[in-house]
């Protein structure tokens, strides 16, 4: 698919949106002014050239020296490279931005729980799962329905929940409301909106893409505890029953600590956490409009028919 980008017009109706609905806190005088508790407002950059997992090279270190981390970028830019060389893609070397440098810790991986820094092992159920999504992508697609939600355009690769770095538009706008918290990503232009009140969940059997959110503020610190995923939602081999929990804390000027710990005993034999640290950007974020260029997903399916034609043609054996 190739996403065609156009400047967006979100910016101001959201955050004039957001600021209109928004009253003073209890016990806050009327007129007065609000600051939440860890100043999160902003765009914020997450893209990295730090792995999600500890590659094997570095299998006994949690952080790169500094001759380490310069190394491992420039193996990671010319690997990169060579990849594009290799399977030119529709996603030319402009379209894309994983970032090209290692995070400011200097950590080997985002994963810092298991301490080996991997995904831990799935359970059988986790494994069988994951088998029949691999059977499904490799199978003729009779509809859309039966290819995945990034391809349909539907969810955004690194959009999250959880936020993870991807390819390109690593970017969120946070936006702070006494009770709410607006989490725009410019991957497919989706808007995640946390309610900090105690207003009730959603029932079990109702179940959302980016599942169900509620947030608190523990210190500076922004929680947000999301379940009732849709079970065609996976990250990492989760599945529908994950309890993700995610940790927003500003560390300086300009740095965004972002965390989340994925709890799934259903798919993994224990919880596992990643840590981002995010920059704040002072760049334009720009609308995702996939569908209007989604050709991929029209052609796969139009492949899938044209073999079918071809097949029915056949002359039996």
């Amino acid at each position: 698919m190739f996403p065609s980008k156009r400047l967006s017009c979100l910016l101001a109706p959201v955050a004039l949106l957001l600021a209109a609905s928004a009253d003073p806190p209890l016990g806050a005088q009327a007129g007065s002014t609000w600051t939440p508790p860890g100043d999160l407002d902003g765009l914020w950059d997450f893209a990295t050239a730090t792995p999600l997992q500890r590659p094997s090279a570095h299998a006994d270190k949690e952080y790169f020296s500094a001759e380490e981390a310069a190394q491992f970028e420039r193996d990671t830019i010319t690997r990169r490279a060579e990849a594009q060389k290799r399977s030119p893609s529709v996603h030319a070397p402009y379209w894309l931005d994983h970032g090209r440098h290692v995070q400011e810790s200097r950590r080997t991986s985002l994963i810092f729980d298991p301490p080996n820094g991997r995904i831990p092992p799935m359970t059988e159920d986790g494994r069988r799962r994951a088998q029949e999504r691999r059977d499904l992508r490799a199978s003729p697609p009779a509809g859309p329905e039966d290819r995945n939600l990034w391809e349909r355009c539907l969810m955004g690769f690194n959009a999250g929940p959880p936020m993870n770095p991807g390819g390109y538009n690593n970017n969120v706008l946070i936006l702070v409301t006494p009770d709410t918290v607006a989490l725009l990503n410019e991957m497919v232009h989706d808007t995640r909106i946390v309610p900090l009140d105690d207003q009730p969940r959603l029932p079990e059997h109702l179940r959302q893409f980016k599942g169900d959110s509620r947030g608190y503020w523990n210190g500076e610190t922004l929680v947000v505890e999301t379940r009732n995923f849709d079970p065609r939602i996976s990250f990492g081999g989760s599945g529908g029953n994950m309890r993700l929990t995610e940790r927003f804390t500003r560390f300086d000027e300009t740095t965004l600590i972002y965390e989340y710990t994925i709890d799934d005993p259903e798919s993994f034999e224990r919880p596992w956490s990643a840590r981002v640290e995010m920059k704040r950007s002072d760049q334009a974020i720009f609308e995702y409009a996939c569908h209007e260029g989604n050709y991929g997903l029209l052609n796969i399916l139009e492949y899938a028919r044209t073999n079918e034609k071809r097949a029915s043609e056949s002359p039996a054996e």
